[in-house]
């Protein structure tokens, strides 16, 4: 994505919690109107960087910059960033439009302003006509999207979100992914996310960077990231898939080296099928078939104690040779292999 004044960036940022370093020499540019995910596991960084960023923390060493300004020492009501955190903390005694209107009241916004912008804000919700209610009265999905709309009421360049969606049920979870990517288009604000949730990092953004021991192992388009992933670290938490090293490699891929695999590139077939041209083939036992709605996952056991994972989509039969305890052969591109550094 072509850069020109960044929205946010992180300059050779550490950040020490006593001797335990948290974010350790991070570089980061997010671009003006981005939608970008900070992903990875509990415990890697991602929620400091955030926090960073908000001015709740400050660096150890390192710079802060949004939009051009150097905030590194900047609180966080000094700083054009909003916060939506997953427990959404709202007040129980206001009423929705309060709530959304309260950080223009604590600035001292004449009433009929702030009552204004705050009833465009829950509009950019979809919440026109909740203002009276109490967030009691509110559904989840509903509350979340009164914390949105007291995010944005007075128009942040920036936007974090906390694992915004992580309260939520499955269904209403992905609906409130595909409203918050509206939600970004719509305004143009810079949102930033941190999450651990590879389908929320792949569905909303614009680029994903992977955060591992508090550092980026890589940053890219979710496509990118996801079929070309630059270290093993990232092919095994962006998704599904199989790592291959050493004697299972030179055995599995017909190469040495480190490769990964996606258990859906891989194909299910009778043993008398042959490969095609560019195709590598192995056999094996079907060892467990598990059965997941839209696709069935299928593990294979091979010789040596390899395995491997296949994913398939329900779209039609299966060959009559793929039941529990079968031979089969399993077929792949071999560009599908993909080397990893060792």
């Amino acid at each position: 994505m072509a850069m020109t004044e960044a929205a946010v960036r992180l300059v050779s940022v550490t950040k020490d919690f006593g001797a335990v370093r948290a974010v350790d020499g991070v570089d980061l540019s997010l671009a003006e109107g981005e939608f970008f995910s900070l992903l990875g596991p509990s415990g890697s960084g991602k929620t400091t960087l955030l926090r960073l960023v908000a001015g709740f923390e400050r660096p150890t060493t390192g710079r802060v910059e949004l939009s051009g300004r150097e905030v590194t020492t900047l609180p966080p009501h000094r700083r054009d960033v909003r916060t939506v955190f997953q427990d959404y903390a709202l007040f129980p005694h206001m009423s929705v439009e309060q709530n959304v209107a309260y950080a223009l009241t604590v600035r001292g916004v004449r009433k009929a302003e702030r009552l204004a912008r705050a009833r465009e804000a829950l509009a950019t919700v979809r919440l026109d006509g909740f203002g009276p209610r109490r967030p009691a009265e509110l559904s989840g999905g509903q509350r979340q999207r009164v914390a949105l709309a007291r995010a944005l009421v007075d128009r942040p360049a920036v936007l974090l979100l906390d694992e915004p969606l992580g309260a939520l049920d499955l269904s209403l979870r992905r609906r409130m992914q595909t409203e918050l990517k509206d939600l970004q288009r719509t305004t143009g604000i810079t949102f930033l996310l941190v999450t651990h949730d590879q389908e929320e990092a792949l569905t909303m953004s614009d680029r994903v960077a992977v955060v591992s021991d508090g550092r980026i192992e890589q940053i890219g388009p979710p496509v990118e990231v996801y079929e070309r992933p630059a270290t093993a670290f990232v092919a095994g938490f962006m998704g599904t898939t199989n790592l291959l090293r050493g004697a299972a490699a030179r055995r599995v891929v017909g190469r040495p080296g480190t490769f990964s695999i996606r258990p859906e590139r891989i194909r299910l077939a009778d043993l008398a099928e042959p490969a095609a041209e560019g195709e590598r083939t192995v056999t094996g036992r079907v060892a467990e078939i598990v059965h997941a709605g839209a696709h069935t996952r299928f593990t294979i056991a091979l010789p040596h104690d390899d395995r491997l994972t296949v994913i398939r989509q329900n779209l039609a039969g299966l060959p009559p040779s793929v039941r529990p305890d079968a031979e089969i052969r399993l077929l792949w591109d071999h560009d599908d292999a993909f080397p990893l550094p060792s």
